[in-house]
């Protein structure tokens, strides 16, 4: 098992890139494609407690803001929770984190995100 605390800083541009693609979305009213990247970015950031916990943050905040229950019912226990399981190394691998998934089953990664994880690490 392997404990993250800080996430590569290469991997932390693709992060950081794949929130503020979802925002630019969010702000056109794209919602679909701006929780597509929050989803992208989850799968990046998920073996990062911090990085880890931002985004079920934000996915709480989506949430509210388009006025989904579902989400921000969903989203409360993964934001109280998600940063501890990345802490320990017990993360479901691929996970896209929404409340429309199971928070404990593991999901294939895209050959285009795997690479980026693979490549930065």
């Amino acid at each position: 098992m392997k404990i993250h605390t800080t996430m590569p800083e290469r991997l932390n541009l693709y992060f950081r890139k794949e929130l503020e693609i979802s925002l630019n979305y969010f702000l056109n009213k794209d919602f679909s494609s701006s929780w597509h990247h929050l989803e992208r970015a989850h799968i990046l950031g998920q073996p990062y407690p911090f990085h880890h916990t931002l985004v079920h943050w934000k996915m709480l905040l989506f949430g509210f803001k388009i006025k989904d229950r579902r989400e921000i019912i969903g989203q409360i226990p993964r934001l109280l929770v998600g940063g501890i399981k990345s802490f320990v190394g017990e993360i479901p691998v691929g996970n896209t984190g929404g409340a429309n998934v199971p928070p404990l089953k593991s999901m294939e990664i895209t050959e285009e995100l795997n690479r980026i994880i693979e490549e930065n690490k």
